[in-house]
């Protein structure tokens, strides 16, 4: 009698992590994909780390997702990055082979894949706001950048760090021969900063929404036609009732959540799975 290999391994790591989609997620790429493998959600210790993902790797993982808190100890770790995952300081996808590990950052990818071809926004010429300077923030930049916008405006409630993002989002777009060198409008401020202005996109990938609240936004700031577009997935947050009270559209990031992880089974497997039908899934329940 034939036996069957043992599927590979793969986790996502992150505390807290038993609300996480992400088995979900994987199981219907695997399923849809015929991809042989099993996907978990691991607690992770504040203080243990490194070592979790010593343990997974050393019993036979193949890669890994991170989650709050641990990207930044993520990027720590890897002996290798990609572009994207500089650019974010911030890694979101581990990948282990016998170079050691690969730290890669899809959230930028799956932001776009999902405005672009779930939302139909083509991102081109448009006026973009991007609400937070964090690393949520940090890992969008450049992967919208590349989308060739009119204007990237980038705010926080302490203009300082926002400042700092721009200047480090230009260093490094002046480094990779990538379209997010293109000359772009990449400029940055306070809340105050926005009177007067108006935007076809605004992100928000501030932690607001997780508390309810809504970030001192001025009136009339979503352009005729404009997406509102929060990060925060599951709920109906103050900002995008705010945006629909001002005729805007909006959308919620259960979207980019599963576009992000397609980026990263395509990254382990060599396979990109259709996402649609995944998101369809989780939005039913």
């Amino acid at each position: 009698m034939s036996v069957s290999p043992p599927s590979d391994r793969y986790a996502v790591f992150g505390n807290p992590i038993a609300h996480s989609k992400s088995p979900r997620i994987h199981a219907a790429f695997a399923e849809q994909t015929g991809q042989r493998l099993t996907y978990e959600a691991l607690f992770a210790p504040l203080d243990g780390f490194a070592a979790a993902i010593a343990g997974f790797r050393g019993e036979g993982g193949r890669g890994a997702n991170v989650t709050v808190p641990f990207k930044e100890q993520a990027y720590a770790l890897s002996a290798r990055l990609s572009a994207r995952a500089e650019a974010a300081g911030a890694v979101n996808t581990l990948a282990f082979d016998a170079d050691g590990i690969y730290g890669d950052n899809t959230d930028g990818v799956g932001l776009v894949n999902d405005l672009a071809g779930n939302l139909g926004l083509r991102l081109a010429d448009k006026r973009i706001l991007l609400m937070g300077a964090g690393g949520a923030a940090r890992g969008v930049v450049l992967p919208l950048l590349e989308q060739g916008p009119a204007e990237l405006f980038i705010v926080n409630r302490t203009a300082a760090k926002a400042e700092d993002l721009v200047a480090q989002a230009s260093l490094l777009a002046s480094r990779l021969d990538s379209g997010a060198a293109t000359p772009a409008r990449l400029s940055a401020g306070g809340y105050e900063a926005l009177a007067g202005r108006h935007f076809d996109l605004v992100v928000n990938a501030t932690a607001a929404s997780l508390a309810g609240d809504l970030p001192p936004l001025p009136a009339g700031l979503f352009a005729e036609g404009a997406l509102a577009y929060d990060m925060m997935y599951g709920r109906d947050t103050p900002f995008l009732a705010r945006a629909r009270g001002e005729g805007a559209r909006g959308a919620d990031g259960l979207g980019m959540l599963v576009e992000q992880a397609a980026e990263a089974f395509f990254l382990w497997r060599g396979v990109r799975p259709a996402t649609a039908p995944v998101i369809a899934l989780l939005r039913a329940g």
